[in-house]
Order: structure tokens, then C-alpha cells, then sequence
């Protein structure tokens, strides 16, 4: 039986053993120029012998776990092998564990899910598929996720060299963290990860030497963090070789919040003082060590910052910018846009991907275009298992995944190495801290192959639905829809800044709703209604049949109605879920919404309205 790892993951590779450590030494060793190779050669043994590896992490993680209460219950009895694991551990959702970990949150401190000790949750952000969930942690866990900053760095060298020469101007956000009734902490992954020894006590890496002081990144005060970030970031705007945060939705928020606030931060570039605003002592101290009065910079900004155009507006403060750092896979592609627009076209790239429960993917073409983004699983972090999705005939474009699956559905699932080019899968994840066979939610589809390595597009969260009857609208058909219905809008100047959904059952009979918040760039011009109708008609046209039949046939769905909202709306929409216990570095605006305060929020603040003026084309298919 293997013994439970202290500081490596070793994998027989032929007649070669490969050595992954995860000690802070070996970090530091790969984040030096001269080790870079080291890190690529790395790539292509993990790729190369994917297989191999994903038997021993498998074999590994059921040896370390074999007496732990899970598995027992199931009746594993100590056996590693694929075949009997498959067999006998049933694929389940966080709600088949949900008593098991409640125990844990409670004070049960007994082996249930994993042998190591587990010493917090992560909390899921609870904006794309529902209620926070608490996902177990240990010790090792950024020991095990920090492979992904080892291998990031070399990978991007190869694209964009000299990132050492410079700084990051990267958004970061903490949030205040909660305990469990047994007294383990639950927050956020990313409030955890900087709030750790292993962030805090990082060794220097000039390859991400971040404009932000460490104080302003775990200030749990939204605006005194953002602001004394962007601060840091403007002062010292001529060494900022690249820009972003870990969404794209979060780097936005923060050129909208400088909008805003540009006045007060001239002011105190000028003067070398802090707004007084900014009342964290820590956070103060932090910012002046910087601060140094610099009237010359603080007209340079005044000046930008004063012009009616914001567009290019990164690159005009930030000359020296090489490209956006930020995640735009999945329903954070609708802001390539907006993205595009402020940063004069520089290159948006989306280097890792990533879960709560597990980190996953890294990107090995960081320059590819956004809709192009693909990610090679590592095969050293996790088992991972693969439920083919099947597009319904009728329902082009939209994804059936059933939600419980019999025996047979979960004899389906295949390995890493077995997946089908185009085919699109539900991700599995049996992982070191006691999830096993676990439905993480998230669709992915085969891109291509590094050698025996798959590469996945990030399609879209499972179960963000819309339905008025028995009609299923996903989350990317709803984004498709839209992205083709805002052509309409181009003639004028005039795109999308944000967008969700709601389904009005109010009404007689139903309908969806499309809220819009827009952006109206030089030149804008009136857009008169009949755009508008246009737009909820194409939006109609490009749903499913099921909705198009309902639509025409049945008339239990009515027509599809957009109602454009003040500008700002969506700030306060965030606001209002940070109020309510969201984090900043992790929020996504919800594709569909449903809680009615939020609904409430919304349509407070709608302008206008809009109905699609007739039915959509619609064909029987009596295939």
C-alpha cells in the first residue's frame, strides 16, 4: 500500500521516474529563468504518459483513503484499481455528500471523506448553479494547486519573454471569512489562498511582482481595496507590463470604478497622500511607502481620464501594457467586447482553469484568440472521468445532462485518454480530499489533443436553465442568442454591456426576460424601437425548437421581452450579492436570476421595455 505523500507525487514513467515536488524549494528552482525547460519538459511527460498517471493518482489517492468512511460504506474494501472503483463508487452530486460534509462543518473530526485532517472549507461562490456549498481542504491543498503557478510562468515565457522586467497590475479582493458550527473556517478559494502562509509568505518571483501591496489585497472593505489598488497601479503606471484579475467581469468593475473615483486618485498622486476614505491603518501604511507627490503623473491621468472617449483607455494609461489577464472562457466571453474597447485590442488571455473543488487545466496557447481557448488537463492533480453530453435532436444547441444517473449511464463515463475529438463531457473529478466520482458541474468539449492529453473548450455550467413550460434554455444557447440579437445595435454605436435573464411566470402565459445594460460608445445615435423588437425576435430565432414550438404551437410561452436598464445597474446588482455574503475575486453575474429581491433590484431601474412583435420561425420535425 503507498503511503500518503509529505511533499511529492512520484509516477513510474516507463523506465524513468518522474518527480513532481511540491515543496517551496522546488518552486522557487522552477520559477527561474534556467529551470524553465525543466518546467516544459514536465508538459510533455505529463501529456505523453497521461494514462499512466492518472492509474497511479487514482491508486495513490484509494491507498491513502482505503480505511476512510466513504469508501468503506461503499464497499471499495481497500481495492485500488479502476475497475472495481468503478463498479462499486457511484457518481454523485455535492448533494449525495451534503450529511457527510454538514458532519465535518459540525465538529466531526473522524476519517469520513480522506485521511488528512481537514482544516477548512472552501466556499463556492453560489452565483451559477445556486446555494454556496462547502468544499473540504487540508493542509496540502496549495501545495498540490501551486503545479499550476510553477508551470504558468515558463508557458507564458514563451510568448510574451521578459515579464520579469516589470509588474502586474493584477485585481485581488478578500472577503470577510465564516466558521462552520465545529469551528473550521469557510470562505471563498481565493480569499483562502491570500490570506495563507503560502501567499504571504511567497518567495519573491519577478515574474509576478504585483503593484498591489499584500495589505490592499486582504482589506475585506471592497471599495478602500479596489481603491488603493488602482492607486498603486496608476502611480507606478510605467512599469506595468501587464494588467487583469481572475475574471473578466472583475477587471471591469475596477476601469468602471476608476470612472468613477479618477478625481480623488489624481488628487492623491499629486500630493503623495491617501484619500481619507481609506481608513485601514494597515492598507495606509502599505499605500505611502509607495505614494510619493507626482503632479506630473497626475495630469497625465487628468488628461486621459478627462476625455470624452474612454476607449484604449489601458494602453493610454498604461503604455507599456502587453496584454489582459483575466478569464473570458464560458459566459465571460460576452465581455471580450468591452474588453477590447478599453484595452485598444490588446491580447486577452485566460492561462489557467479551475474549480473549487480542484484546480484543473492550464492554457498552452495563452495568445490564442479567446473564442479559442483550450485547456490540457494535468493529470498529476486529480482522477478525472468524463459523462458524455448529448446534444438533443430537437433542441439544437441545447445540452441534455440528466441529473441522476442509473447504472448504466454511469458505466458511460470514460477516462482522460478516451475521450472523442468534438465530443462534449461533464467533468468528474475523484480528488485527494475525499470527493470522489464527483459531478463538478461544468461541460467541456474536445478541442484537440496535446500527445496522449486531451484539450478541452469550456462550454457552460450545467442546470443555468430557463424555462416556462417544458422548455430548457442553457446558459450558452441564452449567450449565443444575445450575441447574435446585439448586431443590431452596431449601426449605432451602441453594444452591450452586461446582461441576465429572468423567466416571468407572472404573466399570462410566461415569458423570458432579457435585461440590458448599454454602452454608448462616439457617435452614438437614437435607436428607435423597432431595432429593439428586432433584437428580442433574432434573440427568439435562435433558441431551441422546443421554445420556438411553445412559442408558436402551444402559446404557453409568450413573446420574449428586453427591458434596458440604467447604466450602473449591474454594480448594483453585484453590490447587492456581495451584501449578501458574495466574493468580489469569484463573482460572475448570474446568466438567469430568480431570487426576487434581485428581481425587484432590476426592475427598478428599467427604462425601457421592448416585446418581440411576432413569432419566431418554427418548423415541425417529425424525425
Amino acid at each position: 500500500m503507498l503511503e500518503a505523500p509529505k511533499s511529492s507525487l512520484a509516477v513510474e514513467m516507463n523506465n524513468n521516474r518522474v518527480l513532481v515536488e511540491n515543496s517551496t524549494n522546488s518552486i522557487e528552482e522552477c520559477l527561474l529563468p534556467e529551470s524553465f525547460e525543466k518546467a516544459l519538459k514536465l508538459i510533455e511527460d505529463f501529456t505523453t504518459n497521461a494514462d499512466k498517471i492518472q492509474n497511479r493518482v487514482l491508486s495513490e489517492i484509494l491507498s491513502i483513503n482505503a480505511h476512510v468512511e466513504y469508501l468503506q460504506r461503499h464497499g471499495l474494501d481497500g481495492h485500488t484499481d479502476r475497475e472495481t472503483f468503478k463498479k462499486v463508487i457511484p457518481v454523485i452530486t455535492y448533494e449525495d455528500i451534503k450529511s457527510d460534509i454538514n458532519r465535518i462543518a459540525n465538529g466531526d473530526t473522524s476519517p469520513i471523506l480522506c485521511v488528512e485532517p481537514i482544516t477548512g472549507f472552501f466556499s463556492s461562490s453560489g452565483t451559477s448553479a445556486g446555494e454556496r456549498k462547502l468544499i473540504p481542504i487540508t493542509k496540502e491543498c496549495f501545495k498540490r494547486r501551486s503545479l499550476y503557478r510553477i508551470l504558468r510562468t515558463p508557458i507564458m515565457n514563451q510568448y510574451v519573454p521578459d515579464l520579469n522586467k516589470g509588474k502586474i497590475m493584477y485585481f485581488m479582493f478578500t472577503k470577510p471569512e465564516a466558521k462552520t458550527p465545529g469551528g473550521l473556517v469557510a470562505s471563498p478559494i481565493l480569499t483562502s489562498y491570500y490570506k495563507s502562509s503560502h501567499f504571504k509568505d511567497r518567495p519573491y518571483d519577478p515574474y509576478n511582482d504585483y503593484t498591489s501591496p499584500d495589505e490592499t489585497i486582504i482589506c475585506e472593505d471592497s471599495y478602500q481595496s479596489l481603491y488603493s489598488q488602482l492607486l498603486c497601479g496608476l502611480y507606478q503606471n510605467n512599469q506595468v507590463l501587464r494588467v487583469g484579475a481572475a475574471f473578466a467581469f472583475g477587471f471591469l468593475w475596477a476601469i468602471w470604478f476608476l470612472q468613477k473615483h479618477w478625481t480623488l486618485l489624481c488628487n492623491d498622486i499629486r500630493t503623495g497622500t491617501i484619500d481619507a476614505k481609506i481608513t485601514d491603518s494597515s492598507v495606509q501604511e502599505a499605500v505611502l511607502k509607495i505614494l510619493k507627490p507626482n503632479p506630473k503623473l497626475a495630469d497625465f491621468i487628468e488628461i486621459e481620464c478627462s476625455k470624452d472617449s474612454w476607449q484604449g483607455i489601458i494602453t493610454r494609461l498604461w503604455p507599456k501594457t502587453k496584454y489582459v489577464d483575466v478569464i473570458v472562457s464560458g459566459s465571460m466571453s460576452q465581455y471580450i467586447p468591452t474588453l477590447d474597447y478599453y484595452s485598444n485590442g490588446l491580447p486577452i488571455v485566460s492561462t489557467w482553469y479551475g474549480f473549487s473543488e480542484c484546480s484543473a487545466g492550464i492554457n498552452l496557447k495563452p495568445l490564442c484568440k479567446p473564442s479559442e481557448v483550450s485547456y490540457t488537463l494535468i493529470p498529476t492533480v486529480a482522477y478525472f472521468e468524463f459523462l458524455p453530453v448529448e446534444r438533443n435532436n430537437e433542441i439544437k444547441n441545447s445540452i441534455s445532462v440528466p441529473d441522476f444517473l442509473n447504472e448504466k449511464e454511469q458505466q458511460e463515463l470514460v477516462d482522460l485518454v478516451d475521450v472523442k475529438l468534438g465530443q462534449e463531457y461533464e467533468l468528474v473529478v475523484t480528488t485527494y480530499v475525499g470527493l470522489y466520482r464527483y459531478r463538478v458541474g461544468d461541460v467541456l468539449r474536445v478541442a484537440g489533443f496535446k500527445n496522449k492529453a486531451p484539450q478541452f473548450n469550456f462550454i457552460c455550467r450545467r442546470g443555468v436553465v430557463l424555462s416556462i413550460d417544458t422548455d430548457k434554455t442553457d446558459e450558452m444557447e441564452l449567450q449565443n442568442a444575445v450575441e447574435n440579437s446585439v448586431k443590431h445595435l452596431i449601426p449605432f454605436n451602441t453594444s452591450l454591456e452586461e446582461y441576465t435573464s429572468y423567466a416571468d411566470g407572472s404573466t399570462i402565459p410566461g415569458h423570458y426576460v432579457v435585461y440590458w445594460e448599454l454602452i454608448n460608445q462616439e457617435q452614438a445615435t437614437s435607436i428607435p424601437p423597432s431595432v429593439f423588437e428586432d433584437c428580442c425576435l433574432t434573440i427568439e430565432e435562435s433558441l431551441n425548437s422546443v421554445y420556438r414550438r411553445l412559442r408558436v404551437r402551444e402559446k404557453s410561452v409568450g413573446p420574449l421581452e428586453i427591458r434596458i436598464v440604467e447604466k450602473g445597474s449591474f454594480t448594483k446588482l453585484m453590490d447587492f450579492a456581495i451584501s449578501k455574503g458574495a466574493s468580489i475575486s469569484q463573482y460572475k453575474t448570474p446568466k438567469c436570476v430568480k431570487f426576487a429581491p434581485i428581481v425587484e433590484l432590476l426592475n427598478s431601474r428599467v427604462i425601457s421595455n421592448y416585446f418581440s412583435p411576432k413569432c419566431p420561425n418554427w418548423v415541425p420535425n417529425y424525425k
